[in-house]
């Protein structure tokens, strides 16, 4: 028994001397010095580590026990770099003799102090709305395998063909079950706008790369084009419309359009702040113009963040990552992108739920297309608004209190909301007799 007890913590720490070995080595096990920078090195670490533990994540039931400790164990060794990343800052000291002085301390520098407990708890949010799936019992999933018959009429008709397909009763969930998922939607599209604010913010840190820039052409309308140019510069610009006319029928069309205005609005700014006087002559677009194409620009990009959250990584985010030195970016940048991406996951396969109930409802051949999932965009109107952390971190906060609800205590919980329900309505005789006193 002591052996077995003292074999555990040796393993783990064999295995944590590997993954520091590497992230010292830059990936080069060669030790010829040819590997990538700590910073890059940190990245992949904590993206493969993701990719490892919820890669297989297709249905909607909780992580075995067996994962959760390896990613808790795992994750901490790799944020625990964070804790050796200090700034300066003074500090008030007072001396034997009585006397006041100032001095430099190091403390964790202040984007990490603030970003890191705040994806841990973005993390612990998405693991355990995973977990509330345990006692539900109205769906089901069929292996894609299985016969035809047995997959009913929501079998899956998109390119995810790996994916199980999921089984509801005849005549669709309770309406318990379909309001307990809905808020369970609800939760996890907060975490998922949280994860996305602070990724796009630390994005938004990072230095541009040379190389980046060098491979852009000279300006907005090459990158653009003219059919988009000429859409973008009109008068009468509505950032829906640009949308409804662009083609965004598949992913690689998505990706290419985003790839196309980040270039333009990168090639924009650039020349705004180009302090060279001779180019503002030669420039046939005044400054307030460029201005102006670049809030529609970045107004574009966010609605396109919001309506596409699964969308793959553009040439601009792919760069910045891939060149960035600073650890600590790094780190926040890897951390926020892989919890967005489970929590993108998590969000996809409570629409598969939800799409086969309302298939079961009604199977009619207009309803099996699936219906797209409401986002902020609606909400974004003509300027481009940055992505606020601390205010969708507050919208958490508040519905942190519900979130670890299961079926069955939501089920307690709507019975009692009903019982006070029916109180309000029959009313409370004394004080129905005060309000009578009082109007007449």
């Amino acid at each position: 028994m002591e052996s077995f007890l003292f074999d555990e913590p040796l393993a783990d720490m064999e295995l944590m001397k590997e993954k520091f070995a590497k992230l010292l080595l830059g990936e080069d096990m060669s030790g010829a010095g040819t590997g990538v920078s700590s910073a890059l090195a940190l990245s992949n670490a904590i993206t493969n580590l993701a990719a490892s533990v919820f890669g297989e994540q297709w249905r909607l039931e909780p992580m075995s026990a067996e994962r959760k400790a390896r990613w808790r164990k795992e994750i901490d060794w790799l944020l625990s770099v964070t804790d050796h990343i200090v700034e300066f800052v003074a500090s008030q000291q007072t001396s034997e003799d009585g006397k006041h002085m100032e001095i430099m301390i190091t403390q964790q520098r202040k984007d990490l102090r603030m970003n890191i407990p705040a994806l841990r708890k973005l993390d612990a949010m998405l693991i355990e709305y995973l977990d509330n799936f345990k006692d539900q019992k109205e769906f089901r999933y069929v292996s894609r395998d299985a016969d035809e018959s047995e997959k009913g009429n929501a079998q899956r008709t998109d390119d995810k063909w790996w994916l199980p397909t999921v089984r509801v009763p005849p005549n669709g969930l309770s309406e318990t079950s379909r309001k307990w998922i809905q808020h369970q939607k609800e939760l996890v599209n907060q975490v998922l706008k949280a994860a996305m604010a602070i990724n796009a913010n630390v994005l938004m840190e990072m230095e541009i790369p040379e190389d980046y820039i060098e491979s852009l052409p000279k300006n907005g309308r090459s990158s653009l084009g003219d059919a988009l140019y000429r859409n973008i510069t009109e008068e009468d610009f509505d950032a829906e419309a640009f949308l409804e006319s662009a083609d965004l029928s598949t992913e690689h069309k998505i990706l290419d359009l985003k790839d196309r205005i980040e270039a333009s609005v990168v090639i924009w700014k650039r020349k705004m702040h180009n302090k060279d006087v001779k180019s503002s002559w030669v420039s046939a677009v005044s400054w307030g113009k460029r201005e102006q194409f670049e809030d529609r620009a970045e107004t574009i990009l966010l609605i396109l963040k919001h309506r596409f959250p699964g969308i793959p990584q553009s040439q601009l985010d792919i760069s910045k990552i891939q060149y960035n030195k600073d650890v600590g970016y790094s780190i926040l940048e890897s951390y926020s992108r892989i919890l967005e991406s489970l929590a993108f996951t998590v969000m996809s396969r409570i629409e598969d739920v939800l799409r086969a109930d309302s298939l079961a409802q009604d199977p009619t051949p207009g309803n099996l297309k699936k219906s797209p999932s409401k986002t902020d965009s609606e909400q974004v109107t003509g300027t481009a608004k940055s992505l606020d952390t601390a205010e969708e971190t507050e919208k958490l906060n508040k519905l942190e209190s519900n979130g670890s609800m299961t079926l069955s205590d939501f089920m307690e919980w709507e019975m009692d909301q009903d019982t006070e329900t029916k109180e309000e309505e029959s009313g409370n005789p004394d004080q129905m007799l005060k309000v009578d006193e009082t109007v007449y």
